[in-house]
């Protein structure tokens, strides 16, 4: 089945303007057996209840009778469960979680159409793309502001993003290479499924709900369209200078050598996303003196170069060890509280586990936010999470007894309280 995406990934790139129109073939049992293999197997159960373990009990006839009914148009999309996560400062984000072989589907088709797209996707987009991770536009970002001729950042953040993609325009970009009915008719069915929250089922007539395996890629297709194609082909005509847009999934910033340049882009921005059905949030959305000449331009009237986050990180200008400018990357304040926030309701919640236990699980929450954010001038920062971490699970061991004996001087001293220290993983990024 590989070597059938192959050949249908080489045309797609051979040929910029082909159509395909016939894709269905392809989603055949073997092909679904083949994609339960790339699936997480810790997914969530969607409004059935049925688990992941469940289906892979029966995998060979479950697949064979989900192709039989995807053959014979009997296949029906089900709503997908809401679950509301929490975002930070009060603030929830929707996930749509589809039923297990809702699931399969959508990541078989996503499979599919993406073997095509794949091949339209500029350099700038790195959001949910095989091959490309956060890491990557980070590095891009640091090239551009560092070896470039950038003055100005444009930070810019999409209201509600998935929420507001118009179905119609949506379905417009994708036919514009699936031609193939039963592809574009299943698309259509997950885009009108809806969602379900407390047994009530609204349908919604824009937006894609997260949590699906296709829903970040019909996104990526979207900002692909709206954006990325717009900036590279219409709006570079008009800049007097450089201009470097990366984005990740819809989290962009944009860098100018001139500012006329940013304010226009921007006023031109409003309109593109109004005309597609989004909206700029302005309380996100600014223009920034930045880059090597920003302190000294900022120093003038007395103040200190603007910030800005992207993709967890604070982008500081800040001066290197010999004078010399230097791009700054620390663990932004949200995301350092997100995870303190995180420890802390887990060690509420495992108040009762073994020392052993809970340092096990403390290294390993640890260490995934180190494998994140362990870049250059991170150091500190880290190590001062790791200080805080610290001090919240001492927090939790004291509440067990009133005459505890826990105090720094005893605990620094046992094993079975030492937490992984931060050390440098990328040092090229």
């Amino acid at each position: 089945m590989s070597t059938k995406l192959a050949k249908i990934t080489e045309k797609a790139r051979q040929d910029k303007k082909i159509r395909f129109t016939s894709l269905a073939h392809l989603i055949t049992p073997e092909f679904l057996q083949e994609t339960w293999g790339l699936m997480n197997r810790k997914g969530a159960s969607g409004i059935d209840g049925e688990t992941m373990a469940q289906f892979e009990a029966n995998l060979k006839e479950r697949t064979e009778d989900l192709w039989s009914g995807l053959r014979h148009n009997r296949y029906k999309a089900p709503p997908v469960r809401r679950v509301d996560i929490p975002k930070g400062n009060g603030k929830t984000r929707p996930l749509g979680i589809p039923t297990v072989e809702d699931r399969l589907v959508q990541r078989a088709v996503a499979r599919v159409v993406e073997a095509i797209f794949e091949q339209d996707f500029l350099e700038i987009s790195y959001g949910f793309r095989p091959g490309r991770n956060p890491h990557m536009a980070l590095k891009a970002l640091r090239s551009c502001i560092v070896t470039k001729k950038v003055r100005h950042v444009f930070e810019a953040d999409i209201r509600g993003y998935f929420n507001h993609i118009n179905h119609e325009w949506l379905m417009k970009m994708v036919e514009h290479r699936v031609a193939d009915p039963v592809i574009l008719h299943l698309i259509g069915k997950w885009l009108r499924a809806g969602v379900m929250q407390h047994g009530v089922v609204t349908r919604n007539e824009e937006g894609t709900p997260q949590g699906g395996p296709i829903s970040p890629l019909l996104a990526n297709i979207y900002l692909h369209y709206v954006l990325d194609l717009w900036f590279e082909k219409r709006c570079k005509r008009c800049f007097q200078g450089e201009a470097y847009l990366i984005r990740f999934a819809d989290d962009y910033v944009v860098c100018f050598e001139y500012k006329r340049d940013a304010e226009n882009f921007q006023t031109l921005l409003n309109e593109r996303m109004k005309q597609f059905g989004l909206e700029l949030a302005e309380e996100k959305t600014r223009l920034m003196i930045f880059g090597r000449f920003a302190r000294e331009r900022k120093a003038e009237y007395g103040e200190d170069p603007e910030t800005f986050d992207f993709l967890g990180f604070k982008h500081v200008c800040g001066v290197g060890q010999k004078g010399e400018f230097a791009l700054v990357r620390i663990p932004s304040v949200k995301s350092c509280r997100k995870f303190t926030d995180r420890v802390r309701t887990w060690l509420r919640a495992h108040s009762h586990w073994k020392r052993r236990d809970q340092q096990k699980q403390l290294t390993m929450m640890l260490r995934g936010f180190y494998q994140y954010f362990s870049l250059y001038h991170c150091d500190y920062k880290l190590h001062s999470l790791k200080r805080q971490i610290e001090r919240q699970w001492i927090r939790s061991l004291r509440r067990r007894s009133q005459r505890h004996r826990l105090y720094w001087s005893y605990l620094r001293s046992r094993d079975w309280f030492r937490l992984p220290e931060p050390k440098l993983l990328h040092p090229t990024i």
